[in-house]
């Protein structure tokens, strides 16, 4: 059994903040965390695939924790995707993250040279975990973006037997079988964190208690209104908001996805976040009056209020 206490509710996993210059824009984290914690977020996943983690230096990721602990200031967990095609810079930056006071670790498997097995990902996993070890680690399993598509069950029966602090799994896949059988596994022993916003409610009828999501940025108070509705069990009202929350992410896969779109969205709301980095395209000042009216027109601004 874990020695690490289970989490549950929303975390966001936020955009990171650039300047117009595309350097780091650090003092916009900390109003950042204060709309995550107004919105009932309970922590924080940076770095990852909505954070641009992979177009950031090391030096980058590490300045990117050190402020999102200190703006959470314990109001937030935060969770430092730590991963990278080099296995030494994915634990030097998983031993910063236990330096500076992060909650827990997360690591995508490489995505260039991909492991060929279940036993040669949890190799490339064990020193990224032993770096950190007294924070959870998490698999952070992404398919559509990693390219890696070995069995997650099986990862967890194995890891488990080598690293220690192994907690679970980000779960960011539509195979719903899969993951029901993660989450079964040896009573119910690992954490596995819904990674689809838009199959939420999929997640939580199959025991997930807890999500991670990029949309949890600007939309956190639908998706909570969604997890008292299915906890207080109104299910119609959860296939509701779920529905809306659908609603939403067509708007924002109009403008490129979730990381090009929710950043504009970002920007529209007051949060500074800047424009993405290359090969992700900056958003013209066309687009983002388009995608004001998009919004207003399924009444996005009310909603998320």
């Amino acid at each position: 059994m874990s020695r690490f206490a289970k989490l549950k509710g929303l975390v966001a996993a936020p955009f990171t903040p650039m300047n117009a210059d595309g350097s780091l824009n650090l003092e916009a984290i900390r109003p950042y965390a204060d709309l995550l914690v107004d919105q009932g977020i309970i922590g924080a996943f940076i770095c990852g695939t909505t954070g641009e983690g992979f177009s950031m230096t090391v030096a980058e990721r590490k300045a990117v924790a050190e402020e999102w602990v200190r703006a959470a200031a314990g109001r937030l967990k935060v969770i430092v995707h730590v991963g990278h095609n080099c296995q030494q810079d994915a634990a030097e930056l998983a031993a910063h993250a236990e330096k500076c006071g992060a909650y827990g670790i997360a690591s995508i498997a490489p995505n260039f040279y991909k492991p060929c097995c279940v036993e040669d990902l949890v190799d490339f996993f064990v020193p990224i975990a032993a770096a950190a070890p007294s924070l959870p680690f998490y698999y952070y399993n992404m398919p559509s973006m990693s390219g890696v598509c070995l069995s997650v069950d099986r990862f967890l029966e194995v890891g488990a037997e080598r690293i220690p602090s192994l907690q679970g799994v980000k779960f960011t896949h539509n195979n719903l079988m899969e993951m029901n059988q993660c989450i079964s596994m040896k009573d119910g022993e690992f954490e596995i964190l819904h990674g689809f916003d838009e199959i939420l409610l999929c997640g939580l009828s199959l025991g997930a208690e807890a999500a991670v999501g990029s949309t949890y940025n600007y939309a956190g108070k639908v998706y909570n209104a969604l997890l008292e509705a299915f906890r207080s069990g109104d299910l119609a009202k959860a296939r509701e908001l779920q529905r809306y929350s659908v609603k939403i992410v067509e708007v924002i896969i109009r403008y490129g996805g979730g990381v090009r779109g929710g950043k504009a969205i970002m920007n529209l709301l007051g949060i500074p976040c800047g424009e993405c980095r290359l090969p992700l395209n900056r958003f013209t000042d066309k687009e983002y009056a388009s995608l004001r009216e998009d919004l207003e027109a399924i009444g996005f601004f009310e909603h998320i209020r």
